[in-house]
């Protein structure tokens, strides 16, 4: 993989644009006339042509030849003509789709179909048994797309269309390669918009359709009724590997921005804020006057949030003016900036709104919370609302495999029915801020709990499922 990289670097240096088609100016209902029946076929009949067979080898070692013990003599004696005839290495195929966006070559397609490839070989529509081996110009395995080049010229290229104009009912054409059996168009409308959350990319923006979307549809083009594309598809969700009419697909807009880029620079880099986030809850809406957005639950010390002035539950509701709906769609958004872009966030705290410059930094895998405070031991338990916390000792953290950068008190046990066994506590959690408190022990959350005694208030909680903000009566 590293000699594909090496040359493709003489294609990183240009710049790359798209055709877009036309903006949607009409939608028209079907009518019934004699002799007239409703067909896509002059609609997509261009588009078709765009949508390439991909097939990927990738040399697998076989694990059993290659053991150590097969050089022992006493295995060389007895097992030496097994071994001999036994193949030292195999080769892998897999099948995939892309899609042709410049005619010389440019194809787009998923990561996953390409990733970990030895060999790429490209095969044209109408032609299938003449194959072009392909070179990778990117990839982007946290949005799962990707960019190979074939060297072509004079291809069909598909138009790209506005995927911010779709509307859910919008009929949808899938095209790709279902199970190896040839290019195949299957119809369907757009089910739904924006579906994040679905575990399966780590930016998730989905146009979700009932097209049927099938193994080696992965990388195909979904088109509009106009042939323009609209979405790369990319899943489907099934618990026994058939299209049960729920099929997943990147929408164009994403794909244009993110294939851009990496024909341009070979790779991503993405703004990071350096937080972590929720979305609002029923509970906390009423501490929002009501508005959605992405919490803040997190911060690391040194974030290009935490430098801005951000802090623990500011409710932050627009990018740049664009309004933030949850705290996929802050992730979305921020993941389309680059390190250093300065953008405006407009958030809420204590029900006033502010706004503020961040200038984002670069993306990190892994974002350490907490500090290293050591617990006061002064007071060991507490009990209130119902709840019973303990400092975090050594034995504690140990126990419930706590890492040492966690600072907070640890929820031993709730009472049954008691206002913390309502708004969700579990024993196990970890409670790290009430409100403005940092709580490094049990002094600290007896003097939050003292403070805020009659009021509801938000509390930070590491659970089992991930960091939490619940509202404590």
């Amino acid at each position: 993989m590293k000699l594909l990289y090496l040359l493709i670097i003489p294609f990183l240096a240009i710049a790359f644009n798209f055709e877009e088609a036309p903006s949607i100016t009409k939608r028209q209902n079907p009518s019934g006339v004699n002799g007239v029946i409703h067909s896509y076929n002059e609609a997509i009949s261009e588009v078709k042509q765009s949508v390439v067979n991909i097939s990927t080898q990738k040399k697998v070692s076989n694990s059993i030849v290659n053991n150590p013990m097969f050089n022992d003599p006493f295995f060389q004696q007895f097992f030496g003509d097994l071994y001999k005839n036994m193949p030292k290495d195999r080769v892998e195929r897999s099948l995939g789709s892309g899609v042709i966006i410049s005619k010389d070559g440019y194809i787009v397609t998923n990561n996953h179909v390409i990733d970990g490839a030895d060999k790429i070989l490209v095969s044209l529509p109408n032609n299938s048994k003449k194959e072009y081996e392909a070179k990778i110009i990117g990839k982007d395995p946290r949005s799962d797309i990707a960019v190979i080049k074939i060297n072509q010229t004079n291809l069909p290229y598909a138009k790209i269309g506005n995927s911010n104009e779709l509307m859910v009912g919008d009929i949808v054409f899938a095209i790709g390669n279902p199970f190896g059996v040839g290019e195949s168009v299957t119809q369907g409308i757009i089910s739904a918009l924006d579906k994040s959350d679905v575990g399966i990319n780590d930016y998730e923006n989905f146009i979700q359709t009932d097209a049927s979307i099938n193994p080696g549809n992965s990388g195909g083009a979904l088109v509009d009724s106009r042939g323009a594309l609209i979405g790369i598809n990319t899943a489907i969700l099934s618990r026994t590997g058939g299209n049960h009419g729920i099929g997943f697909a990147i929408p164009s807009d994403m794909v244009q921005k993110i294939t851009k880029t990496l024909i341009e620079k070979g790779s991503i880099e993405r703004g990071f804020l350096g937080v972590g986030i929720q979305d609002v809850t029923d509970n906390l809406s009423n501490l929002y006057n009501g508005k959605i957005g992405a919490v803040l639950v997190s911060l690391d010390s040194n974030s290009a949030a935490a430098k801005a002035g951000l802090k623990v539950w500011d409710l932050i509701i627009a990018v740049n003016n664009k309004p933030i709906s949850s705290a996929s769609d802050l992730k979305n958004t921020i993941g389309q900036f680059s390190p250093n872009d300065v953008v405006e966030v407009r958030y809420i705290r204590d029900k006033k709104e502010y706004t503020t410059k961040v200038k984002l930094d670069k993306s990190k895998d892994n974002l350490k919370y907490g500090s290293n405070n050591k617990a006061n031991n002064d007071a060991k338990t507490s009990q209130n609302s119902g709840i019973v916390v303990e400092n975090l000792t050594n034995q504690i953290r140990q126990m419930y495999r706590i890492p040492n950068n966690f600072s907070g008190v640890i929820v031993s046990s709730v009472a049954e029915n008691s206002s913390a066994a309502k708004a969700g506590f579990e024993e196990g959690d970890i409670i790290s801020q009430i409100e403005d408190i940092k709580i490094n022990n049990v002094n600290d959350f007896n003097n939050a709990m003292k403070k805020y005694k009659n009021v509801n208030k938000r509390v930070l909680v590491y659970q089992s499922s991930g960091v939490n903000t619940l509202v404590l009566k």
